[in-house]
């Protein structure tokens, strides 16, 4: 396995972390998972700091495990330079669809990654699924 494919495997299993309701309700896992730079441009067009979102993540859609999850699907990843990895996906949330994409980054001397940048856009109702 090059590293190349290893780098994107650990940045897709971090971001499935992260999407999982356990993990967002758990501030110790979160923080493992999110850069301390961290930031997010959410489907709102709201622009949230790692502080913010370590705080609102436990009350997010998508965190209760009564409640809707969110669905991925068709997540891929590119090793863009050493210890940076960006990946893209769709997901549902409740029946809303969202294009995502992530910048994973593993600071020199780290050995974890951690999710730098997140954003995600709102895919209109009646579009296809995977369409540019």
């Amino acid at each position: 396995m090059s590293e190349d494919t290893t780098d994107v495997g650990a940045a897709i299993t971090g971001e499935l972390q992260l999407l999982d309701p356990d993990v967002r309700v758990s501030r110790s896992l979160a923080e493992r998972l999110l850069d301390p730079e961290f930031i997010e441009v959410g489907t709102s067009g709201r622009r949230w700091t790692y502080e913010e979102m370590i705080a609102a993540l436990p009350e997010m859609s998508g965190a209760d495990t009564e409640g809707p999850r969110h669905e991925p699907s068709g997540m891929t990843g590119v090793v863009l330079a050493p210890g940076l990895v960006h990946l893209t996906y769709e997901s549902v949330l409740g029946g809303s669809r969202a294009r995502r994409s992530s910048l994973w980054r593993r600071k020199p001397g780290e050995t974890e990654w951690r999710m730098y940048y997140h954003q995600a856009t709102p895919v209109p109702v009646g579009e296809g699924q995977n369409q540019p």
